[in-house]
This record gives C-alpha cells, sequence and structure tokens, in this order.
C-alpha cells in the first residue's frame, strides 16, 4: 500500500534544529576564557547550588526574582556570548511556558459550586462590598480562565525554580572540572563511609557520567549533521520513509554511544580495573588554596540566605 507523501513536512528542520541545538557545549566545561568562577572552590559552588534549589522554593517572589536576575547577569557575564544567548534563550522559554500553563492551570477555572444560601437580593438584604480594601485574590481574567495569587505563587516559584536549577547546575559545570566536582562531593560524603555507603563508587560513577556527557552530546550532533549533509528530499519522501529515517537516527545515536561505553570499559580493564573501586586512586582535586573568590562568594551566599530570610518577614 502507498504511502502519502508527507509535502509540506519539513524534517530537515528537525535535524537542523538538532544540529544546531547541541552545537554549542552544553554542560561542558569551558576553560577559556577563564574567570574569576574559574577559581572558586567547588565545595562553594556545590553549596551555592544547594541554595539556587532551596531558595526558590521557600522565599518571596522578589527574592526569586532577584535569583534569576542573578543567575542571568552572572551567565552573560562569565560565559561567552554565544553560549549565554543559546542557553538563556531556550531557559527562558521553557520557564516561560510553565509560566503560564500553571499561572492559568492552578486556580484557572473556577469550580461550578451553587451555593446553599439564597443571595442578598431575594431575602431583601442590600449587597454588601466584595472588599473594604485594595486586596483583590483574582489578578486578571483571560475568558474562562483566571490569574489568581495562587496560581501566581505556583507559576513564579516553578519558573524561577526551574530556571535557576538549569543554569546554576549550567554555570557549575561549565566553569568546574569533573575532577574537581568529584573532589567536591567526595569531601562532603567521606562520613558516609562510616555507615558503609560506597562513596568510592559513587564518586567513580559521578566522573564517568560527567564524561560520558560530552560523548553523547556529540553523537547526537554528528549523526544529525551526517543526515543533514546528505541532502535528503524529504518532500518526495512518504510518511513511512520518514518515520524509518528517524528510527535509523535513533539506532545509530544508541549504538555509538553503546560503542564508546564498550571502549572505556576496556580501556579501564587494559588498566586493571576489576570493579572495585577502593583499590584504585582516583585522580581528582587533591588541593584546594583559598583565595580572594573564595571568600567573596561566601560573602555573597551569605548575603542572598540573609536576604531569603528577611523577605520573609519583612516582604508580605
Amino acid at each position: 500500500m502507498d504511502w502519502l507523501p508527507t509535502g509540506g513536512f519539513a524534517a530537515d528542520k528537525v535535524f537542523k534544529l538538532i544540529s544546531t541545538t547541541t552545537a554549542s557545549p552544553i554542560y561542558q566545561f569551558i576553560a577559556s576564557p577563564s574567570t574569576f568562577l574559574h577559581s572558586v572552590d567547588p565545595r562553594i559552588k556545590l553549596v551555592w547550588l544547594l541554595a539556587l534549589v532551596v531558595l526558590p522554593a521557600r522565599s518571596h517572589i522578589i527574592m526569586r526574582v532577584g535569583l534569576v536576575i542573578l543567575t542571568s547577569l552572572l551567565s552573560v557575564w562569565i560565559l561567552p556570548k554565544h553560549v549565554w544567548m543559546d542557553q538563556l534563550g531556550r531557559v527562558s522559554l521553557l520557564s516561560g511556558v510553565l509560566f503560564i500553563m500553571l499561572g492559568l492551570g492552578s486556580d484557572g477555572i473556577p469550580s461550578p459550586v451553587q451555593l446553599r444560601t439564597p443571595p442578598p437580593a431575594v431575602m431583601g438584604l442590600p449587597n454588601l462590598p466584595v472588599s473594604l480594601g485594595s486586596y483583590s485574590y483574582l489578578l486578571m481574567k483571560l475568558g474562562p480562565l483566571r490569574f489568581t495569587r495562587k496560581g501566581l505563587s505556583v507559576a513564579s516559584t516553578a519558573a524561577c525554580l526551574t530556571f535557576t536549577i538549569f543554569q546554576s547546575s549550567s554555570l557549575c559545570l561549565a566553569t568546574t572540572t569533573p575532577e574537581q566536582l568529584a573532589f567536591a562531593m567526595r569531601w562532603f560524603m567521606v562520613p558516609l563511609t562510616h555507615i558503609g555507603v560506597p562513596v568510592g563508587e559513587i564518586i567513580l560513577t559521578l566522573l564517568l557520567s560527567l564524561r560520558f556527557i560530552n560523548l553523547v552530546f556529540d553523537e547526537v550532533r554528528n549523526v544529525a549533521l551526517g543526515i543533514v549533509s546528505r541532502r535528503i528530499n524529504w518532500r518526495q519522501l512518504t510518511v513511512l520513509e520518514t518515520i524509518d529515517i528517524f528510527a535509523s537516527y535513533i539506532r545509530r545515536i544508541f549504538k555509538n554511544i553503546f560503542s564508546h561505553a564498550e571502549q572505556i570499559s576496556q580501556a579501564m580493564i587494559v588498566r586493571g580495573f576489576r570493579g572495585d573501586s577502593r583499590t584504585h586512586k582516583i585522580y581528582a582535586l587533591s588541593e584546594s588554596s583559598v583565595g580572594m573568590a573564595d571568600f567573596v562568594s561566601l560573602f555573597c551566599l551569605v548575603s542572598v540566605i540573609g536576604a531569603a530570610f528577611l523577605s520573609e518577614y519583612f516582604l508580605v
């Protein structure tokens, strides 16, 4: 049975979008240009990441927006122009869509509940004013949808939290090597060894995962570029043939990734690794000098946490 041609289905735009999306170093270490954030101790960066996860969920809306602005300005200052423009654009789009959906969907549709008591006009009583002050629970109405204070709180929390998590983790990975992150995680998790937690295996898995992220993005980009370079005439293909090309694309990605994983495992076995991370030395950051950047980062961290606590009492 012949399938109808796809006509205007521009599958080549999908592959071009994939190739351009992974062209920027997403979650990869950027060695140059070297900034002050590169010299900050990785343990302080992990504490910052924890604070940027907790504070947007617990602080006032003004504080959440302030953390978003702070993260954006830091990204513009630290990252190269082509990197921060790509990352901030995509993260802002995701956060904006999330804000609109949750803002109009959390408390947007009123429940069809009929009051048991009759209205005041039926009982001969004058209509009472809705509010004696300027407070209004309903902020905006868009047809059947309503944007209320509850929707604003839920939407701002989710959108700001999403933005800070994605962009702060990108900043951390862009200015910190995998070995430094492994050292910082191991420093925090060393006390867990006394209760039987396999810290060495966890750190080794983390180190391999951070190294493997680059390979995954490279394979996704390279395979997409290979398909785009063949200049396939997508308008002459049927729907079944187009789906088959996408399936082949996904199969090729997994095949290349598994091939890289096999090469890494063989390299580790040749070097004497037999599955016990305690018998092997993980060469991570062994020494870290405390500099002015660390003191400035700690001071800013304490200031942000203090401002978040004060906002709970004075910004009501």
